[in-house]
């Protein structure tokens, strides 16, 4: 459930010369890249820094450990990627401010720290043999990689820095645009900032990584735009097999009825009452088949959804299938204007039968 305008951008080795510095220099960001980033790009809402804990290490509870990844954040975080507090709370600026050692954990880190249900807020976790205070308990939003999510402990960048000996530096930044500017606008205007500050060359290309989320899900997007566009191909195609089948159907219909049609005429039945005889009938035979097939589609898609939730058959990006209720609505609109279409031109020819012909027929 990540934001879908996040902008992430991280240093690597340069791979050019500049200023008298040689290539295959590696650049560490530091606090002031943060206040220079926030400082000269308006263009973004939120640039909050990051640091993940590297090496070998434990999480530490009473007679209970094991391995969990650290970072360290600040209060901004949640915005770049949204999760439910399910007890306590996350960081907040006064724990950035004072450099308070606290940590909000995964819901996952809480059972295996805490096997008995214990209450963690208040309690204690010791990371590489620092004890860190636990203010807060999180629950991912993701359905797919909840559990990775969820083994993961959360603390003040600024403690973070402090406990673990990191000084002033950081590890890459995560960004928001405001939301009527294009992602890919602060993540070229980072990369340029960030190069001016620490006297990268401007055309060195590998100096800094970035990962732009917007460009990703429109990628994703446009690939179910293209699947959602077959569909209606496919069902546009179908639907007009039908009408052309059913509109057959009709005019034999009305070729068989020439001698009744130009009697309802004889006996003064107007041009309207033929074309609407018809235009029910063919409603009617659209409509019954239509529903059918509605019916028996519905039930397929929803055995299929309850085949996949029953046996946990999702995958990182289909789920249960299932229909929407305007789908429905708006595919028995569909059936009911298919009928009309199918029935109007062969209602048409039967309004236009001559009377005298049709009683000679």
């Amino acid at each position: 459930d990540i934001a879908k305008n996040t902008v992430f951008v991280w240093t690597r080795r340069t791979s050019m010369p500049y200023k008298g510095f040689q290539p295959g220099r590696y650049i560490n960001l530091t606090n002031d890249d943060t206040k220079l980033l926030k400082e000269s790009m308006p263009e973004a809402r939120i640039v909050t820094p990051r640091m993940s804990l590297d090496g070998d290490f434990t999480i530490e509870h009473g007679d209970r450990s094991a391995s969990f990844s650290v970072y360290g954040d600040s209060p901004d975080f949640l915005e770049v990627l949204p999760m439910d507090i399910t007890s306590g709370r996350f960081i907040n600026p006064i724990d950035m401010d004072q450099r308070r050692k606290v940590a909000v954990i995964g819901r996952r880190v809480h059972e295996v720290l805490y096997p008995d249900g214990e209450d963690p807020i208040g309690t204690f976790v010791n990371i590489k043999g620092i004890p860190f205070k636990v203010i807060g308990v999180f629950k991912s939003r993701s359905r797919d990689d909840a559990m990775e999510d969820e083994q993961a402990i959360f603390t003040p960048i600024t403690g973070f820095q402090t406990a673990f000996n990191y000084s002033n530096y950081i590890g890459w930044f995560a960004m928001l645009p405001h939301d009527d500017i294009p992602a890919a606008v602060i993540e070229q205007k980072a990369k340029s900032l960030l190069a001016i500050k620490h006297s990268v060359n401007p055309k060195d290309q590998r100096a800094f990584g970035s990962a732009n989320i917007e460009e990703e899900y429109k990628q994703v997007q446009g690939i179910f735009t293209g699947i959602r566009g077959f569909s209606w191909l496919v069902a546009i195609g179908t639907i007009i097999a039908g009408v052309v089948g059913v509109g057959n159907i009709m005019m034999i219909i009305v070729k068989e009825r020439t001698k009744e049609i130009g009697i309802r005429k004889s006996m003064g039945a107007t041009p309207w009452s033929i074309v609407s005889m018809i235009l029910q009938e063919a409603i009617f035979l659209t409509g019954v088949s239509g529903y059918l097939g509605l019916l028996v589609g519905c039930m397929l898609v929803t055995g299929v959804g309850y085949a996949v939730n029953e046996f946990n058959l999702q995958s990182d990006f289909f789920g249960a299938p299932e229909i929407h209720f305007g789908t429905a609505l708006i595919a028995i609109i569909v059936l009911l204007i298919a009928g009309v279409i199918a029935g109007l031109i062969p209602g048409l020819r039967a309004a236009n039968i001559n009377p005298v012909e049709a009683l000679r027929d």
